[in-house]
């Protein structure tokens, strides 16, 4: 399988606001950058769109080390979204899972697409070069959700 290594961020200008996605994937010497964003979004939405649209790049089974700075994104997806599928896609509080569309899209592609990846969290903003590139590219993401309106 091939290796890959991934780091995504999202961005929002308030919360919600226009927000962006980024992400950074690196497969040996060969490098891609990604982003998008939207207007009215949040910044989970956004950090979940990271993973999703880096993921969706590939175009056949790897071995993935995922970086991310999300402990929303990087739990839900290891932890809590088996007891939210179980329960019909309701929290422990009996409240609907938010971003329920995008959990159910990402979930998908985690057990659909034969990746094995290793969640990391990263703490961001903390200088890590591959956290910090992401983050510019999510920034990105919200300057052209602003340009296209």
């Amino acid at each position: 399988m091939n290796q890959v290594v991934i780091y995504t961020d999202g961005a929002c200008k308030g919360n919600p606001g226009p927000g962006g996605w980024g992400a950074l994937l690196q497969a040996g010497a060969a490098q891609k950058e990604l982003f998008g964003g939207e207007l009215g979004t949040t910044n989970n939405r956004m950090e979940l769109m990271a993973v999703i649209q880096a993921l969706s790049a590939l175009k056949r089974p790897c071995d993935v080390v995922l970086y991310l700075d999300s402990q929303y994104v990087r739990k839900g997806i290891t932890e809590w979204i088996h007891g939210w599928k179980a329960k019909g896609w309701v929290t422990a509080s009996k409240e609907p899972v938010k971003n329920v569309e995008l959990w159910k899209q990402l979930d998908a592609l985690v057990q659909g697409s034969g990746h094995r990846i290793d969640w990391r969290w990263v703490k961001g903003h903390a200088g890590d070069p591959g956290n910090e590139r992401a983050d510019a590219l999510a920034n990105k993401g919200v300057e052209l959700a602003l340009k296209n309106g």
